[in-house]
This record gives structure tokens, C-alpha cells and sequence, in this order.
């Protein structure tokens, strides 16, 4: 009985090596994230909105379960390094390219490219096998945290690029200017998506972040630290990039092709302080992605 489990390990490694690697192509890991940005750029802003927010994160969180639960054993640390470094390289080249953007949404879709880059980081940093509770680690918990707070804010910037490109009539980043004055309160909300994606507090971006770089630290795997801060800064310099276009003053008068109502811009608004305030929310197992697993994986939880 025992050699039959032996044998048939091979076969589940292999089985669940192929299934992760379609869902890394549907949650847009770097290199397999080349239709992510045409499809999140040239969709409608509440599709987009959607789309980055929710629906790369299926696939992320079905990689999670077969890592952490489904695995006969604890992943090996070969391969856990292999994703830690796809998101690394998805933080860092997919910033640099939302850099060179001259669109809003398609900056926005590279952003997403180079956030999920985040949520792969927690697979080096929470293995213990020591413990045998992945979960119990606090990668685990900046991880989660990171795609919960990365959801609303990319959600929100999304809908906020809808509203500036209904009302300019386009998204061209060198033709804003005035953006900040028409439309206070998208920009505004923009401004605090932002915030989250640059890890800056006091938003949930910031704490996910925090735990990521905390779990570098005292795992002795300095170099995701790095990673995490410098995608913190070119985080900052695309978001700069639009607001500082943003909030230029005008050459001519504005010529706005429809006008965003100020309930519209309210929902853009509230959505972006979800973002925001869960960096208030006591940090505790999420019990969601508790859901479905045995008993026995909740000994690291209590």
C-alpha cells in the first residue's frame, strides 16, 4: 500500500504541475500575460474594472488551493522559488512597460501584470516545513491581503479611467491636463488606487506589503524585500506620471465631450476607499479561503 502511494505521487505532481501551469496563463503571470493588456485596455471600464479585480484572481486562488492543499507534500522549494521568480519579474518588467504607456487603461492593464507579481511572492516565503501550516505563515496572510486590496483598487482606478475617457473623449495620458479640475473626484479616487498599489499607508496595499517584507526578512530571503520596495517606487512613478498630467493646468479651455455625474464618481470613489480602509481590518485567518478545506489544515489557524 505504501509503495502504491509512492508511485502515484509522481503521477500527482505531475498532474497538478500541468493544471498549474494553465491557471498561471489565465491569472496573466509573466511570461504568459501577453493578452491581458489588449483585452483589460480595450474592454468597456466596468468590464475592465471586473476583470482585473476578480477574474485573475480565480485562477490565483485555485493555484493556492493545489499548492497548499491538494499537494501530497508540501511543495518543493525549487519550484516555489520558480513562482516567486515569475512575480518577480512580472513586478518589475510590468512596471517599467506601464511606464512607457501613452493610454491610461493600457498603464492600468501593466499595472495589473506587475500586481499580480505580488500575489506569487507569498509561494517561496510561505513554505514551513518545519510546521507543515503554509497558512499559519505571514506571507500567507500578505498574500491574501494583497489581492483583496489590490481587487478594490484596480477596480476602482479602472472605473476612473472610464469616466476621464467618457468625458475627454479619450485616455491619452499627454492630453490631460485639466483632468484634475473636470473631474475632482474620479481623480481624487484614481489618486487613492494609487496609494494602495505604491504601499503607502494607511491602506491595505501598504499592510500586504508590509507582511510580504516582513516575511523576507525573518525568512532570510532578502531579495523579495527588494523586489517588493523597488515595485513600490515604479508603482510610484506611473501613478505620478498620470496625476501630475492630471492636475497640469490646461493650454486651451476644456472642451469635455459628456459630463460625469457627481454619484458616478461617487461610486468610483467609494470603491478606492475599500482599498484605503482595509489596511483597518484586524488581521486574522480569512475565513473565506478557509471554506472546503479539512479540518486537520485548520490546526496552524488556532
Amino acid at each position: 500500500m505504501l509503495s502504491g502511494r509512492i508511485h502515484a505521487e509522481p503521477v500527482a505532481w505531475a498532474a497538478i504541475s500541468l493544471m498549474t501551469a494553465g491557471l498561471l496563463a489565465k491569472a496573466a503571470l509573466y511570461p504568459l500575460h501577453l493578452w491581458l493588456p489588449p483585452a483589460h485596455a480595450g474592454a468597456p471600464a466596468p468590464a475592465s474594472a471586473i476583470l482585473s479585480g476578480l477574474v485573475v484572481k480565480a485562477p490565483f486562488f485555485l493555484v493556492v488551493r493545489l499548492w497548499f492543499d491538494v499537494m501530497p507534500r508540501m511543495p518543493e522549494r525549487a519550484a516555489a522559488q520558480l513562482l516567486g521568480i515569475l512575480g518577480a519579474a512580472a513586478i518589475i518588467l510590468g512596471s517599467v512597460v506601464a511606464l512607457r504607456q501613452a493610454r491610461l487603461k493600457l498603464l492600468i492593464a501593466y499595472s495589473t501584470v506587475a500586481q499580480i507579481g505580488y500575489l506569487f511572492l507569498m509561494f517561496p516565503l510561505a513554505i514551513r516545513p518545519e510546521t507543515g501550516h503554509p497558512w499559519s505563515a505571514t506571507a500567507w496572510t500578505g498574500g491574501v491581503l494583497q489581492a483583496i486590496s489590490h481587487a478594490f483598487a484596480k477596480a476602482a482606478m479602472f472605473m476612473a479611467a472610464g469616466l476621464i475617457a467618457e468625458a475627454f473623449g479619450h485616455d491619452r495620458i499627454e492630453r490631460l491636463a485639466g483632468a484634475g479640475r473636470a473631474l475632482p473626484i474620479t481623480v481624487f479616487a484614481f489618486g487613492l488606487g494609487g496609494l494602495s498599489l505604491m504601499g503607502l499607508p494607511p491602506s491595505g496595499g501598504f499592510i500586504a506589503k508590509a507582511m510580504l517584507l516582513t516575511a523576507a526578512v525573518s525568512e532570510g530571503q532578502w531579495w523579495w524585500a527588494v523586489v517588493v520596495l523597488a515595485g513600490g517606487l515604479l508603482a510610484g512613478g506611473y501613478v505620478f506620471v498620470v496625476l501630475a498630467r492630471a492636475l497640469a493646468d490646461p493650454i486651451e479651455p476644456l472642451r469635455l465631450s459628456a459630463t460625469a455625474s457627481v454619484r458616478r464618481q461617487g461610486v468610483v470613489l467609494a470603491v478606492a476607499l475599500c482599498a484605503i480602509l482595509l489596511g483597518f481590518v484586524p488581521l486574522r485567518p480569512w475565513e473565506l479561503l478557509q471554506i472546503g478545506r479539512p479540518d486537520l489544515a485548520t490546526i496552524g489557524l488556532r
